[in-house]
């Protein structure tokens, strides 16, 4: 097979990116040799993104719990702890510190440990209903991932890290993509939405 490059663009708090994330493991598991390559994406960059599309970041949650319902439909495993969500009175988190957490696991330990802390993020908010901006909750799930903690922690705040996440924001704006999740194919092909297992196989076997 020819050497097949799928650019997985997805955000920490898209609730759709969960399921996405449980089909990629079951491919990669499928076909070990195609490179998936974790890209940050950013629904809420900043406080202001929630005014803009809910009203308010208070207001948020309530909408936002309604994607959920929708997303834990087409999770396989139906992980979608909707009610505890409910329950919590914090403010539903935004992207950006998450995906600082994820990108200093890549340069850590490359895109399996990107993928690993992704993992344990969505599933700590989706799942266990944490608050994924609080520090113990993302330093919890970096040790869980078994990413070298010390070295996690000089990179998480660094320059060179919020520059790496916002090149992906930018390479995403350059391949016109504004939802997540989003496969990019060799540079080529596009794929949107919470794609299945079998249609991945498809165009995984297609391109070979």
């Amino acid at each position: 097979m020819n050497t097949l490059q799928i650019e997985f663009f997805h955000d920490v708090v898209c609730s759709f990116c969960f399921p996405m994330s449980f089909h990629m493991r079951q491919l990669q598991a499928q076909f070990p040799n195609v490179e998936i390559i974790h890209r940050s994406f950013a629904l809420v960059r900043e406080e202001g993104d929630f005014v803009r599309m809910f009203g308010s970041r208070e207001q948020a949650k309530n909408e936002i719990l309604s994607h959920w319902e929708s997303a834990n439909a087409t999770d396989d495993l139906h992980r979608f702890s909707i009610e505890g969500m409910r329950k919590q009175s914090f403010l539903f988190p935004a992207s950006m510190k998450p995906l600082r957490a994820c990108k200093a696991a890549f340069f850590v330990g490359g895109n399996a440990a990107y993928w690993d802390v992704f993992d344990a993020l969505q599933a700590d908010l989706f799942t266990h209903s944490k608050n994924i901006e609080e520090d113990a909750v993302i330093f919890a799930a970096v040790r869980n991932a078994g990413v070298d903690f010390d070295r996690w922690q000089e990179l998480f705040r660094s320059e060179a890290v919020v520059t790496a996440v916002n090149e992906d924001l930018e390479l995403a704006r350059t391949y016109g993509i504004r939802s997540v999740p989003t496969l990019v194919v060799n540079k080529q092909h596009t794929l949107h939405g919470v794609v299945g297992l079998a249609e991945l196989v498809r165009v995984v076997k297609a391109m070979e």
